[in-house]
């Protein structure tokens, strides 16, 4: 893309780059990744597969309002995705049509500010992800960094500040074209329900832009603690700054304290912490792990969200037949596993157990049989191979495979 963008940069910034967004190609390839992320429809009620039928025709006129500047971004609809315990997240919902636009945008920029970008930062990049970040935590804590800073920004993308935000994007992108366009996605309507109201702050959750700006945002402090010395690992809001000593950990989040402060975030009083990992009951938890005593565990949230996802694909009065169920459960095991085979052995035979419990039960019931599958009886009548034998997928071995060496 860089390339695309061509001789427009002078002094560090970039210019002439709003015909990148409009073009007819660049809006293609990002209609392309919105139609491959699916997703729900905006306030106007299109979805991806009713924009589909006249994709050639709204591409066509989201370039030439692009061009006119005649393009106005809708409300985003607001909706609550659960976060455990009761909680609830609040996720912005753009139409089709400002996912498209955004993403295009996003297409353009996202190269200009990957220049810059420093390798602690791991969060809604190219070729980087959630592993590379625990990897690097990893390697940290065999090095004997185990004071660790664990730090949580309150409601981080709901209250980043608008104007310090561009000005940020500003340092890099002089096209002015460009900067209004960021700036009405930043004061995009937002609808719940019959409420109505623009936001003075904060990029929404579940919005194309938001990721790659509140990266942006978040740059000078993973500059300020790598230029000081310390170690970073930053996964979007999510970070740790990983220690020799306790000294020097109370020292890193006193400055990370006061580059929050001075930019207009919050700590989470509840949620920031220090301690050294490798003692009981000062492990920290990063990307769904719990860090502890040199171990990898999952932590209580992760482990709960599967076993509510079992719990709901294996209800006593699901009709289903069990190679069916089976069938059903298997990918969801499978991609649980793939991501959390590194945590502690012990991890995996409660999962399992808990799973052929569940599916005996609807056994149990299928057959008329009264109790939830938990007597000697329904070992013998549906033994753990009787599971096996459907193709089951059974994480305790999926472990002792993968531990195998090769």
């Amino acid at each position: 893309m860089l390339a695309a963008l061509g001789n427009g940069v002078k002094g560090g910034k970039w210019f002439s780059l709003m015909d990148k967004v409009y073009s007819p190609r660049t809006l293609a390839v990002a209609w392309e990744r919105v139609a491959a992320n699916k997703g729900a429809a905006g306030v106007d009620r299109i979805s991806v597969e009713r924009f589909a039928m006249k994709a050639e025709q709204y591409l066509r006129e989201l370039s030439e309002d692009l061009r006119t500047k005649r393009y106005r971004p809708e409300a985003v609809r607001r909706t609550y995705i659960p976060k455990g315990r009761g909680q609830t997240r609040p996720l912005g919902i753009p139409t089709v049509k400002d996912r498209v636009v955004q993403t295009a945008l996003k297409l353009v920029l996202e190269p200009i500010f990957e220049l810059e970008f420093l390798p602690v930062s791991y969060g809604f990049r190219p070729g980087r992800g959630c592993k590379d970040a625990l990897r690097e935590v990893e390697r940290s804590l065999k090095e004997g960094y185990t004071w660790v800073v664990d730090a949580d920004l309150k409601s981080y993308f709901d209250t980043i500040p608008h104007e310090p935000l561009t000005e940020r994007v500003k340092e890099r992108v002089s096209d002015g074209n460009v900067l209004d366009l960021i700036q009405a996605f930043l004061d995009q309507d937002i609808l719940e329900e019959a409420k109505r109201w623009t936001p003075t702050q904060g990029t929404p959750q579940g919005a194309v832009l938001s990721p790659l700006l509140a990266n942006l945002y978040l740059h000078p402090l993973d500059a300020d603690l790598t230029g000081a010395g310390y170690r970073i690992v930053r996964y979007a809001d999510d970070f740790v700054v990983l220690c020799r000593t306790r000294k020097e950990a109370e020292q890193a989040l006193c400055r990370v304290r006061v580059w929050v402060e001075a930019n207009g975030l919050t700590l989470h009083p509840d949620k920031t912490h220090l301690g050294n990992c490798m003692e009981q009951g000062q492990g920290f938890e990063f990307l769904g792990y719990r860090f502890e005593c040199g171990r990898r565990w999952v932590r209580k949230k992760s482990l709960a969200r599967l076993k509510d996802s079992i719990r709901q694909r294996t209800r006593r009065t699901r009709g289903d037949s069990m190679e069916c169920i089976v069938k059903d459960l298997n990918p969801m095991l499978r991609g649980w596993f793939n991501y959390f085979k590194h945590a502690h052995k012990y991890t995996y035979k409660p999962i399992d157990g808990l799973i052929r419990r569940r599916l005996r039960a609807i056994l149990r019931k299928q057959n008329k049989r009264p109790g939830f599958g938990r007597c000697h009886a329904d070992h013998l009548r549906w033994p753990n191979a009787y599971f096996a034998n459907l193709g089951l997928f059974t994480l305790y071995e999926a472990y002792c495979h993968a531990s195998q060496p090769r």
